[in-house]
């Protein structure tokens, strides 16, 4: 594999560059560069702008009404967009349900939710976990029973990201106790205004409120929403999560974020010199970032591969998922431990753009290095989400070392 950029793909980030340059609102753009709160509101707009430019979905091929671009285009254009501090884009609406919707969905699942998609006129979230079934999915028991021409709906779904916004919610539910766990498993789209559907936050360590609980009371969701056959959505769910891990190797935002640490390195004074100027902390520095240029040209290889086969997307994004979680993680720890106790306080108005705290607590809110503590324990999490480490050592163990 050429790991070099061609001179069109050189062109192609110049001109994804120049449209950040001149499109990017700029009250979005100081809340991601200064590590602010950005709302829903805000990846709301930047959606309906990259919509008009017809980059509305990097992704998604053309008939679709995607961009049709190249594994190397798409990687281009995400890092280009951290690069620019542009917001990301809801991954539970154009990564996760679209690609499913595209290859299992009928013709008129098609046709009416996935331009609303396109707009940013529909926010997509998705239920999985369950209290007790988290890694262990299969055993998930939220039920589904028909009743003529709807199912009825009952039972509860957790760690539910950003589903207070949401006006719709992809759900896993169980249609059969008949056959084994997996088989009986059915995918589901549910509108979260319907009568019986309610909302409980989950506050986390940091005070944000990023995640939730989520109750189905007697829902009753047309037989219509059902994607693909009943009972088959075991497989359906397999294939998202192969997408989403494969973006949870978040190239772009790590390069961005070790951006950061090497700007906070450089500012922090240490022993007389500056941190980045100490040779130990400098060698951790290097080892993070071989290690990322190394995820970054195995996670091209591995796309371009089942690009150029016109395959599902297999085992080895496993890989991708283990080594991006961890390195992610390694940059939240390097930059806390760059910044020493200025790293510690946290306020969660410190969050909000323009906020302006008393002397003493101001001075330990850098300009180049936003509250810290908060992203620190929010990142722990990233070994766990789509499928625990030990899950995907379990899947690499099984499916590619064959043991």
């Amino acid at each position: 594999m050429d790991v070099n950029f061609t001179a069109e793909e050189e062109e192609f980030r110049a001109e994804v560059r120049r449209f950040f340059e001149s499109e990017l609102p700029k009250d979005i753009r100081g809340k991601i560069e200064l590590g602010r709160r950005v709302s829903k509101d805000d990846m709301v707009r930047w959606q309906k702008i990259l919509y008009r430019k017809g980059w509305g979905a990097a992704n998604w091929p053309i008939k679709f009404g995607g961009t049709g671009w190249s594994v190397v285009q798409q990687h281009i254009f995400e890092e280009e967009r951290a690069q620019s501090c542009a917001p990301p884009q809801n991954a539970f609406s154009l990564k996760m349900l679209a690609p499913v919707m595209q290859a299992f969905g009928n013709a008129a699942q098609q046709e009416y939710f996935l331009p609303r998609i396109l707009a940013g006129e529909d926010w997509w979230c998705q239920g999985y976990s369950e209290p007790g079934s988290g890694s262990d999915l299969a055993s998930l028991r939220t039920s589904a029973v028909r009743q003529g021409d709807f199912y009825n709906v009952n039972g509860q779904k957790t760690w539910n990201t950003l589903g207070q916004y949401a006006d719709w919610i992809f759900c896993l539910v169980r249609t059969s106790t008949e056959a084994r766990q997996q088989q009986g498993i059915s995918f589901l789209l549910i509108d979260m205004k319907s009568a019986g559907v309610s909302v409980r936050p989950i506050i986390m360590l940091d005070g944000e409120h990023e995640i939730n609980d989520i109750f189905f009371d007697n829902v009753k969701v047309p037989v219509q929403n059902l994607i693909g056959e009943e009972n088959k959505g075991w497989t359906y769910a397999k294939f998202l999560l192969s997408h989403e891990r494969t973006g949870n190797a978040g190239i772009g935002a790590c390069k961005q974020a070790l951006k950061r640490l090497k700007t906070i390195a450089a500012q922090q004074p240490a022993h007389g010199k500056t941190l980045i100027e100490d040779v130990r902390f400098r060698d951790r520095i290097a080892r993070l970032e071989m290690e990322l240029m190394a995820l970054e040209i195995t996670n091209l290889r591995v796309l371009s591969g089942y690009a150029k086969d016109s395959k599902a997307l297999g085992p080895e994004v496993s890989m991708l998922k283990i080594k991006g979680s961890e390195i992610i993680q390694s940059l939240a720890e390097l930059k806390m431990q760059a910044l020493g106790h200025d790293a510690l306080p946290y306020v969660r108005e410190a969050l909000d753009l323009g906020w302006r705290g008393d002397a003493l607590l101001g001075e330990h809110y850098k300009p180049y290095a936003p509250p810290l503590s908060g992203q620190y324990f929010n990142q722990r999490k990233t070994t766990i989400y789509a499928g625990s480490t030990e899950i995907q050592k379990n899947i690499i163990s099984q499916m590619i070392l064959g043991l």
